[in-house]
């Protein structure tokens, strides 16, 4: 049946009719996600400004499902790198470059005559479809090294947030005052901290709970506790518990810092080990080879 050629060009027909208008929406969301903008200052409560969500019907024909494990545990990975939209768009965007890899692979293995590319490229074609499909299949290691890397990042920046609140604490200033002269040490977390500053006098602990939840990682949820504590009321022994925070911070900085120095010298001794290695293959391996044919002469 394959080896028909009218069916063949019907299913590749098929699959680039398909691929059209697919290649079209990934291109009109790219535009549409590199040309949005967040609004500055947002003064109405709304919890997203973003994608609407996902309807079930395309969830359930991409095989996917809000209650299970794997759309479960990225919805965590995806919440730690800053992504506050709906992550089933995450999962039907992984669904489908799987699909696509996949695709790839099977077409270039099965039709190589009928595809739209050179005959010598439909190898790049497939390692292509292979490194997507792989990309797509392995992400949960990609998801937590940023996660890692925004936590760190974050860490970095509440602390210095955390200094110059502990520096305004015997100042006679509004706890939203302090955080807006906070604002020029932050980076990741500035856009977050300016619309939780603008929906402050709407209802501050609703915006300090919804600043928690965008940033998504412990450390804004251990930050937020504290700016509520302040909040409710200025007592010295928040400010305590505020100096208690910034020493464990600095602790755990202190320990990744030394975590990536220890990965750099495992590193740095690998590479040192490759010059040794080639300097026993040209000088000390042929040595080695004429000394193993001197003893072989002398026993035969």
């Amino acid at each position: 049946m394959l080896n028909d050629p009218s069916i063949v060009r019907a299913l590749s027909a098929l699959l680039l009719t398909a691929l059209f208008p697919l290649c079209a929406l990934s291109v009109s969301a790219l535009l549409r996600a590199l040309t949005w903008r967040r609004p500055r200052w947002v003064h109405l409560p709304l919890e997203e400004d973003g994608p609407p969500r996902a309807p079930d019907w395309l969830l359930r024909i991409m095989g996917l499902s809000r209650g299970g494990q794997a759309f479960l545990t990225r919805e965590s990975l995806l919440a730690g790198c800053g992504f506050t939209h709906d992550p089933a768009w995450y999962m039907i965007a992984r669904r489908m470059a799987m699909l696509l890899g996949f695709a790839a692979i099977v077409c270039g293995a099965a039709f190589p005559e009928y595809l739209p590319v050179l005959r010598h490229r439909v190898f790049w074609l497939q390692a292509a479809g292979a490194a997507l499909a792989a990309c797509a299949l392995y992400d949960r290691p990609l998801l937590e090294a940023l996660r890692k890397m925004r936590s760190e990042l974050i860490m970095r920046e509440i602390l210095a947030v955390s200094k110059q609140l502990l520096y305004f604490a015997g100042a006679p200033l509004h706890l939203h005052v302090k955080l807006t002269r906070c604002l020029p040490y932050t980076s990741v977390i500035r856009a977050d901290m300016r619309r939780m500053l603008a929906e402050w006098y709407h209802d501050a602990g609703e915006a300090i709970a919804r600043f928690k939840r965008r940033v998504g990682t412990p450390e804004a949820d251990s930050f937020a506790e504290t700016l509520e504590a302040l909040r409710l009321r200025e007592d010295e022994a928040f400010y305590a518990l505020l100096r208690e925070r910034i020493a464990d911070y600095k602790a755990r900085i202190e320990l990744g810092r030394e975590s990536r120095r220890e990965a750099a010298s495992y590193v740095l001794f690998v590479l040192a080990g490759v010059p040794i290695l080639y300097l026993f293959q040209i000088f000390l391996y042929p040595w080695v080879q004429e000394g193993h044919r001197l003893f072989q002469s002398l026993q035969s």
